[in-house]
């Protein structure tokens, strides 16, 4: 037999690493619902292997510790986030990028209402990581994709006449506080109707006026 070709061994090693790769994400979906149903404290390394139908092994070859999967389950639930707000704010090509803001916003606004949102990235995740951590995982995705907007903004002549990448900050922390907010509310529907009027209010306040 000859010295296999590059191809060759691509061919015969796919298989392989897609094995991989399912068994990855199979430990990610079982250690999210698993992390949202019980948080992450009262959810075993053993619990989340006997979800995936997995082994101890697999789990480590993946995964340095519990704590390296609850950071996989929190940055999969942020590329979730970016995807609809992308999606959200480019719904309608037309639009001005003041109202691609807008709903990208509101998308940001609607996730914090959901529950497995609410358990694992506003509850769970700033005791895991804390709070520096947190925010760096946080500003990684949410602050470039405000960054681009404000910027964006600016370079129409929508926007007020303010540095709009500390605007970007700024609005980060709002965002976040919200979503705050609408995750501890008794009643998450009316909080976030409500909270969503007042970041609608700090929006227009932000916008140049013609």
């Amino acid at each position: 037999m000859g010295v296999p070709t590059i191809i060759e061994e691509a061919v015969a090693r796919g298989p392989k690493e897609d094995q991989s790769a399912r068994t990855r994400a199979t430990l990610v979906d079982a250690a999210r619902t698993l992390f949202a149903e019980h948080g992450y404290s009262d959810t075993g390394t053993e619990d989340i292997v006997q979800a995936a139908g997995v082994t101890r092994g697999a789990l480590y070859h993946h995964f340095v510790d519990k704590r390296d999967l609850f950071e996989a389950v929190y940055t999969n639930l942020q590329n979730d986030l970016r995807d609809r707000i992308v999606a959200a704010a480019q719904a309608d090509p037309d639009a001005l990028v003041w109202d691609r803001i807008r709903r990208g916003v509101h998308e940001y606004l609607d996730h914090s209402m959901e529950p497995t949102v609410q358990r694992i990235v506003l509850v769970e995740a700033p005791a895991v990581f804390g709070w520096q951590r947190w925010r760096e995982i946080d500003s990684e995705y949410a602050l470039g994709l405000l960054k681009g907007a404000m910027r964006n903004a600016a370079d129409e002549g929508l926007l007020i006449d303010a540095d709009s990448e500390k605007l970007a900050h700024l609005m980060l922390g709002v965002l976040s506080e919200a979503s705050q907010v609408i995750a501890g509310a008794e009643n998450v529907t009316a909080a976030r109707l409500e909270v969503g009027t007042y970041v609608d209010h700090l929006l227009d306040s932000l916008r140049a006026t013609t």
